[in-house]
């Protein structure tokens, strides 16, 4: 968006990153949060399983649903899904959190009317130490997110 307060917001946006079960789940419902129903928003991965690659891994990590359950926001119930699961590919903007999401998203938008963004996060689960530690790390992710959609979206 540029900066005249004037334009609207996007209909639909769709959060992506590696795995779907921390960073884009946490923007997702972030936005769902500070947007309510003026905007549709959904996340997917480029894959399932970082957490069990064996088996079909569909549920959200369990340290970022700590994090956002601390700012009042419960994505327990997430369900983990590719790009190539999305029920609707319509989206107005495409916002990629990691580089090797920005590759799929620049495919996606191919052809359409979709702007896309590239916002460089940080991956928490690389975080070691204590649980406190890895928690803190996740916590940075979410306020670093929610910092950036509230400026994107003037929310």
């Amino acid at each position: 968006m540029s900066d005249d307060p004037g334009e609207r917001l996007p209909d639909a946006v769709l959060f992506c990153c590696n795995f779907n079960q921390v960073r884009s789940p946490m923007a997702e419902g972030l936005l769902k949060e500070l947007a309510g129903t003026r905007i549709f928003v959904d996340s997917c991965g480029l894959k399932r399983g970082a957490f069990n690659p064996d088996e079909d891994d569909m549920e959200v990590d369990p340290l970022a649903a700590e994090v956002m359950k601390q700012v009042g926001i419960d994505i327990s119930q997430h369900r983990c899904k590719t790009f190539s699961e999305l029920e609707d590919d319509s989206f107005d903007l495409v916002v990629s959190l990691t580089p090797e999401a920005q590759h799929r998203a620049v495919e996606l938008a191919r052809g359409r009317a979709a702007d896309i963004e590239y916002w460089p996060t940080l991956d928490p689960t690389l975080a070691e130490g204590s649980r406190e530690s890895r928690l803190e790390a996740y916590r940075q992710v979410r306020d670093s997110l929610a910092a950036r959609i509230r400026k994107r979206f003037r929310l």
